[in-house]
């Protein structure tokens, strides 16, 4: 059963369909791309054109009299050496905006795909992995566009445009570069792709393991610190980066040799032309002033093939890329939305029946025929010891995950019939850990209502009974809470949390032990602060004891 499915995903994940979906992906920019061909093909094209007439501008010099015979030439060089440097530049500007465009699209598509999968399914994949596929993988994609479309679509038309020159002198001529040319711009390739393909892999996977190792070294210094552990998480993330350094090294050599023989075989090329070109010289097919017209215009025509070699390593490393980021974004999401979504209930009362769940096959049920009942407009205290379910229930009353056994209704209608996002918008919960960007303190509750006014923001500090102790800040509002709220004590990242949640303002409360590191007296301000802003609002708290009673309360338990 196991290879079974590791052959459909290997199936799944071919070269040819990863290239195809990459193709697919830049499918809006095929203009640009197109613009991009042109150009370059433009700029090569200028400088066979400036290497032949100067060749051709040297020859003749040689036998004219009169510098009126060379006016016409001259100008063509002048023409081709400014041409040159104008299309080279709009050839880089272009390319580059073109790739920060794609790169721009492919992370917003990529957020877009995951965003569905949290968290249930994010949690399957370390963080340091996802920071890896969400930046480093996708920034190896900018190569695709940049060294792999681009160079063989604009090879192939130097390559047409030189033999045609080279040809209408002789056809062997013409046939004589494009033998070199494909050996450069094809054979050579294909040969560094054969040798760089594990490399390239190889290099993609021990990026995305060492990314992850740092990620966990970073979140866990203190503690490895503390077990004095430090030297062995050291010498884990050395060793990854010496085999990441390895395998560069090896795509560098590999890098190196093709560039190597490139040269030769441009170097070849030319001097192959040069032979067959000399007995038609001194035969009379061809005028003498043209001899160094032919090796020098071989020679150049090279500048657009010599670097396919790279291009076909760069495939390597993008189809790598490629294929973790479509790993990622094609796994099914936990939850999906009903076709046809249920409106906003006319009241927010909770309903659970008989609700069985268990986060894989593989364990036993978290909650097994589960039951509670929370009427619109009431505070519920919902109290049961670490491991009975209670934050499971807020994660499917969230539809983070989904439950197939039992039903939860909210308002009187079964969970399932509303769309996720909207249930999220009608209940606001303050969470046992809260999560605080590394930005200002408003800004951090600007994630709960982004329009909200200072007075809005104001009140709801004043409710969780922070606003006293953000006033002796010195930036006030504006202190940065570092990462995670680090700069904060646990207390105040409750608190924050609490504000954030008041901020919202959804007909739906729930506190999981949103009170648990505050002191007995900070806790009692906190609950008497939010006992105005619960009336008429259907909240439920979680917690492990009664601390103290609330008003219009009652305790319930999932039995």
């Amino acid at each position: 059963m196991r290879n079974a499915r590791h052959t459909t995903r290997d199936t799944q994940y071919t070269a040819m369909i990863i290239l195809a979906r990459l193709v697919k992906l830049i499918g809006p920019f095929r203009w640009w791309i197109a613009l991009g061909v042109l150009l370059s093909f433009a700029t090569t094209g200028a400088s066979v054109g400036l290497m032949a007439m100067s060749a051709y501008l040297i020859s003749k010099a040689a036998i004219v009299t009169s510098a009126v015979d060379l006016t016409l030439i001259i100008t063509a060089v002048r023409f081709f050496a400014i041409s040159r440097a104008v299309l080279r530049y709009a050839e880089r500007y272009t390319n580059h905006k073109a790739t920060f465009r794609i790169l721009t699209r492919l992370r917003v598509w990529f957020y877009a795909a995951i965003e569905p999968l949290a968290p249930a399914r994010l949690l399957e994949y370390r963080s340091g992995d996802l920071l890896s596929r969400t930046i480093a993988d996708i920034e190896t994609l900018e190569n695709f566009y940049l060294r792999v479309v681009i160079p063989p679509l604009a090879a192939a038309l130097v390559t047409v445009l030189a033999c045609l020159l080279l040809g209408s002198f002789d056809v062997w001529l013409g046939v004589a570069l494009l033998i070199f040319i494909l050996l450069t711009g094809v054979v050579l390739p294909l040969m560094t792709r054969w040798l760089s393909s594990a490399s390239a892999h190889e290099l993609i996977s021990t990026r995305a393991e060492m990314n992850a190792a740092l990620v966990d070294e970073m979140q866990g210094m203190a503690d490895l610190v503390a077990y004095g552990a430090e030297e062995r998480q050291q010498a884990r993330v050395l060793g990854l980066s010496e085999h990441l350094y390895r395998a560069q090294e090896r795509l560098a050599l590999v890098r190196g040799m093709g560039n190597g023989l490139g040269a030769l075989l441009t170097g070849m090329a030319g001097l192959t032309v040069l032979i067959i070109a000399i007995p038609l010289v001194t035969s009379g097919a061809i005028d003498g002033v043209y001899l160094a017209l032919l090796p020098l215009t071989a020679i150049v025509a090279f500048e657009a093939v010599q670097p396919l070699a790279q291009s076909f390593q760069m495939l390597e490393a993008s189809q790598a890329a490629a294929k973790r980021i479509f790993e990622l974004i094609d796994v099914a999401p936990a939850v999906s939305d009903p076709v046809a979504p249920q409106e906003q209930p006319a009241e927010f009362s909770i309903v659970v029946q008989d609700l069985t769940f268990s986060y894989t096959p593989a364990e036993s049920p978290v909650l097994q025929l589960a039951n509670l009942t929370v009427p619109a407009g009431v505070t519920a205290i919902l109290i049961g010891p670490n491991g009975s379910g209670k934050s499971t229930f807020v994660n499917l009353l969230l539809r983070f995950w989904d439950y197939d056994l039992g039903e939860i209704r909210l308002g009187g209608h079964d969970l399932h019939l509303y769309r996720a996002d909207d249930i999220r918008r009608w209940v606001s919960v303050v969470p046992q850990r809260t999560h605080l960007f590394n930005v200002s303190i408003r800004d951090n509750l600007y994630v709960a209502d982004p329009d909200a006014s200072e007075e809005a923001i104001i009140n709801a500090c004043q409710v969780a009974q922070i606003d006293d102790f953000i006033s002796t800040l010195p930036l006030g509002y504006e202190t940065l809470v570092g990462e995670n709220g680090v700069r904060l004590s646990g207390g105040e990242r409750q608190r924050l949390a609490i504000a954030r949640a008041v901020l919202r303002n959804a007909p739906v409360l729930i506190l999981d032990e949103a009170t648990s590191q505050l002191d007995a007296v900070t806790e009692e301000k906190v609950l008497v602060g939010l006992t105005n802003f619960m009336m008429g609002r259907t909240t439920i708290v979680i917690t492990q004891r009664i601390s103290r009673a609330l008003p219009n309360s009652r305790v319930v338990s999932l039995h």
